[in-house]
């Protein structure tokens, strides 16, 4: 009776960032078959409109908005529903008073490195697409983790493909880890043009459907510098054994070779929704469509190394201290900063790039190198120093 007991009862979720690309993908999944889930909470930043459809269709009782006044409009518009609304993550306890079996932590920025962090506890498994809360708060993510024995899955195709790959070996068996970047739009530019380029150019990404910023960290190469530290902090690997590959048709995620001489690499489309879908099915036998092998791209796969002339960002992957440290922090600080200048129009593609590096470089941001994050505040405290600073440039 238990066992039949079991096997009838929902798989209790959270989704932190609902209203994103990631958070979106994960609840077409789940209409699909939502006799086997109970949503019991969904948030979103500003976009109230999309949270309250959400909440509604999915008959969820609990939301957050952490807008001011996306959260007073939603308070006006759900006056007469059933329906819990939270503008921060101090209730976490009493929203979910027993630990979920699935949290999906989808919020983008340096601002889902908290919700990331204090849900862990409430959780039996939690997928991680928050690029910053691996970057930026790895030691205290891990620590969390460990300390509410909670399993961790990384959403991103290319660590997710590590992870899987991975299987049961231990990480002293790889020898090197590749994982894969399509160039972006700009892979195939002659170089003496990049000063021509605009930003519509730079959001024409050839495989992927993202959402500006993102795209624009593809263009730059930006991406694969963050990834390369999601993998060294996820994976305990030197940062001189995980290599960048351009792959042109995002075929190939990743590729690992063990020291026992074999090599394995992961494929699928150019589709999120695979690694979301398998980290929510993760150990459950559950069959998903999909196309058929494309032997036209497995028969000329394209793998080549960056050109570090075309993608000058990658230089820093260089200069990067072996542990986890605040610097990681002011990197994701700095970009984010110039991107959104770049996006504004305020700066050309070719200044981004320029400025991201020499300002990354200043001395009183390499100082912090030597500096391990020891709590949250003070990870938001440096986001907010590294900001001011920025802004005293003028920029």
């Amino acid at each position: 009776f238990s066992n039949f007991k079991n096997f009838i009862m929902k798989k209790k979720i959270a989704i932190l960032g609902s209203t994103s690309s990631i958070g979106k993908s994960l609840l077409d999944i789940i209409n699909k078959n939502q006799k086997k889930f109970k949503i019991e909470l969904l948030t979103a930043n500003s976009n109230y409109k999309d949270l309250i459809i959400q909440a509604k269709k999915f008959n969820v009782k609990n939301i957050i908005i952490t807008d001011l006044n996306s959260f007073k409009k939603t308070k006006i518009i759900c006056k007469n529903k059933n329906i819990n609304i939270f503008q921060n993550f101090e209730n976490l306890k009493k929203i979910l008073p027993k630990k979920v079996d699935y949290v999906m932590s989808a919020i983008s920025g340096i601002g889902g490195l908290l919700p990331t962090h204090n849900i862990i506890q409430s959780t039996k498994l939690i997928a991680i697409a928050n690029k910053e809360a691996i970057i930026c708060g790895w030691p205290l993510i891990k620590k969390e983790l460990k300390k509410h024995k909670t399993q961790f899955i990384p959403v991103d195709s290319e660590h997710f493909s590590i992870f899987s790959l991975l299987n049961t070996k231990n990480k002293d068996d790889i020898e090197k880890i590749y994982i894969t970047a399509s160039g972006g739009p700009f892979r195939n530019l002659p170089k003496n043009q990049f000063k021509n380029i605009k930003l519509k150019d730079a959001l024409k990404h050839p495989n992927w459907r993202m959402g500006k910023k993102i795209t624009i960290d593809s263009a730059t190469l930006m991406n694969k510098v963050f990834e390369v530290i999601e993998a060294k902090n996820i994976f305990n690997i030197d940062y001189k054994n995980i290599s960048i590959l351009i792959h042109p048709k995002s075929y190939v995620h990743a590729i690992i070779k063990f020291k026992n001489g074999l090599t394995k690499f992961l494929i699928h489309e150019p589709d999120m929704k695979i690694p979301i879908y398998n980290s929510i099915y993760y150990q459950t036998l559950k069959t998903q469509k999909s196309t058929s092998l494309d032997f036209n791209i497995l028969n000329n796969l394209n793998l080549n190394k960056v050109e570090e002339n075309r993608f000058p960002l990658v230089r820093l992957l260089n200069k990067l201290p072996k542990k986890s440290s605040l610097f990681e922090t002011v990197l994701i600080t700095v970009n984010d900063y110039l991107v959104y200048k770049f996006l504004e129009k305020k700066i050309n593609f070719q200044k981004l790039i320029k400025l991201i590096n020499e300002i990354s470089n200043l001395k009183e941001f390499q100082k912090f190198k030597k500096i391990k994050p020891k709590n949250l505040k003070e990870i938001y405290n440096l986001r907010d120093y590294v900001h001011l600073k920025l802004d005293a440039l003028g920029i």
